[in-house]
């Protein structure tokens, strides 16, 4: 028999589950206090899960509801839980800085783009690599220029350093909204959904190197020197090289090593064996320098399932299977605190909504000249869309203009940075339904 709750009408299953998060919300105080009485640290952490987890599906069943893609409704439950206090509800305030729950969505990134990485193959990524090349430079230096332009415009004493800043904070992309969007809709095999993450690996190289060159004219300018080209022709060197290496070594090595593998006798080596090269390219990516999500769908690129058919030919599930619940219990972890460090009272700083409006009218236009780097037979809207959301990259990149110092002076007052962190909010938001738009009517034209 089902239990109790699962006979309920859908709207009373809502209920259920909301009036769940508002107790155990409601709880997260006194066991706060009581935390210090305790040895066990996993408590507290277990409440804040268990908070985080809820809302997540309640928001996202209320996303999928009104036909948006769940990532959607995850984001916006973090955005409830972290402006609550605005309401009088500080219970949720701790949750932002929790450094556990900052682990474990870092770690909810890393495996959706590992198993993202698991839907292709090296060989289609590369059939689509010049688009890719192609998308993620158009990608970077037109929103690059136009953010440039904006900072000219509408702060025009800021000076050159704070407008090329501004500029390449413009030019990031944040795969992880995208790729969960693709994967819930189930189209994050077609070939509009490889050109789109190839171009965002190539496009988190050249946002380095950008972030490099503009990170070191100003600190270079700050201490009345001049930026080093050597430093810089490094770091794209040590990108590039991490980006060559860990495709041909992971082609070459990955086979033979699961081969040997499959003669283990214990349960779960599979997965075991899977997770391990992917947080082995995670660390090596973060070695270089890259986002560690570059590594890990470096992973699932090269672990193809032929590989491991030594496994699946004695019945057991294919490596895809075995990240999914995995990915399905971290995944939300990460959107909910996306949403949770969204201040909504950035929007009522002064000057704000001017710079804010125009940084993301430029933000989202500037991507879409990515689509004309597109071969024939792809939907070309569909790929410029689909680089829109800036999501935690631009977030580093304005934290990277706050810490940034010219004359004494962060880079960039806290005006300029709520303008970014309002870009920021509107791209993520809007990159859900307008994706699924797009790809709907890509759907319907194609029949």
């Amino acid at each position: 028999m089902l239990p109790a709750h699962m006979t309920l009408p859908p709207r009373r299953r809502l209920a259920v589950l909301l009036g769940a998060s508002v107790l155990l919300a409601g709880a997260a105080p006194a066991l706060a206090n009581d935390a210090g009485a305790h040895v066990d640290p996993t408590a507290a952490v277990a409440l804040a899960l268990a908070v985080v987890l809820l809302c997540a599906k309640l928001f996202g069943d209320l996303a999928v509801r009104v036909g948006q893609p769940a990532v959607l409704g995850e984001l916006v439950a973090g955005v409830v839980l972290g402006n609550a206090v605005i309401l009088g509800v500080p219970w949720f305030e701790p949750l932002k800085a929790d450094p556990a729950l900052d682990l474990l969505a870092r770690l909810g990134v890393i495996l959706l783009l590992f198993r993202v990485g698991l839907e292709s193959t090296v060989a289609q990524m590369l059939a689509v690599g010049w688009a890719s090349l192609a998308v993620a430079t158009l990608g970077v230096v037109v929103p690059f220029g136009l953010g440039w332009l904006v900072g000219a415009w509408l702060l025009p004493a800021s000076g050159p350093y704070v407008h090329a800043f501004l500029g390449a904070a413009l030019s990031a992309t944040s795969v992880g909204i995208t790729a969960r969007v693709l994967s819930d809709l189930g189209r994050s095999k077609t070939p509009e959904a490889r050109i789109i993450l190839g171009a965002a690996v190539i496009d988190d190289v050249l946002g380095l190197v950008l972030l490099a060159v503009v990170g070191g004219a100003v600190a270079a300018a700050d201490r009345g020197a001049s930026a080093s080209i050597v430093g810089i022709a490094i770091i794209v060197v040590k990108a590039a090289g991490f980006l060559v290496a860990a495709l041909v070594t992971g082609v070459w090595a990955s086979p033979r090593l699961l081969r040997v593998a499959s003669r283990l006798k214990a349960r779960g080596v599979l997965l075991a064996v899977g997770l391990a090269i992917c947080f082995l390219f995670s660390w090596a990516a973060g070695a270089a320098g890259l986002a560690p999500i570059v590594g890990a769908f470096a992973a699932g690129l090269v672990l193809e399932d032929v590989h491991y058919q030594d496994f699946t030919s004695r019945g057991e599930h294919g490596l895809e299977d075995l990240v999914e619940p995995i990915t399905s219990f971290l995944a939300p972890v990460f959107f909910v605190m996306m949403g949770l460090r969204t201040d909504l009272a950035a929007f009522l700083g002064p000057g704000v909504p001017l710079l804010a409006a125009a940084l993301t009218f430029v933000a989202i236009v500037g991507k879409q000249a990515a689509m004309l780097g597109t071969g024939k037979g792809v939907d070309r809207i569909t790929v410029g869309l689909g680089m829109v959301p800036r999501g935690e990259v631009g977030l580093i990149f304005a934290n990277m203009g706050m810490t940034l110092t010219l004359g004494g002076a962060p880079l960039f007052d806290r005006a300029t940075y709520s303008a970014i962190v309002v870009m920021v909010i509107a791209t993520t938001f809007v990159a859900p339904p307008a994706l699924k738009w797009s790809l709907r009517r890509s759907e319907a034209r194609a029949a």
